[in-house]
């Protein structure tokens, strides 16, 4: 893949959203799985067969690539165990379960106006 040049729109617009502290936080909890995920993980920790068990409609390679992603953004710590066969549980960190009010609200707006919009 080319290199993006330093002037680009693109590249512009990427260095005024990383500064806004609300588009930064969208941005780690943001695409079709990681919220429910996280909202999941609220309850405790979880090996991988439950949490595919809990959204039968993701794909393994899906739910695994958010996991990493939510790794890597520091929301999930994932603890492999020197077992055989080998186990490997997902948990939220503090700074995800800091989320678990956020949600609440946010599923407490979707629930009162997803009828006004329809």
């Amino acid at each position: 893949m080319a290199a993006r040049k330093q002037n680009s729109t693109y590249t512009s617009n990427e260095k005024y959203i990383v500064e806004c502290d609300l588009t930064y936080a969208v941005n780690k909890i943001g695409g079709r799985w990681k919220i429910l995920i996280i909202s999941k993980l609220e309850k405790g920790k979880m090996r991988f067969g439950e949490l595919k068990k809990e959204f039968p409609y993701i794909t393994e390679r899906m739910l695994t690539l958010q996991l990493r992603a939510l790794e890597q953004d520091g929301l999930v710590k994932r603890t492999v165990y020197a077992e055989v066969p080998p186990r490997v549980e997902y948990e939220l960190t503090e700074m995800a379960a800091a989320f678990g009010p956020i949600f609440q609200q946010l599923s407490e707006w979707g629930g009162k106006h997803r009828k006004s919009v329809n």
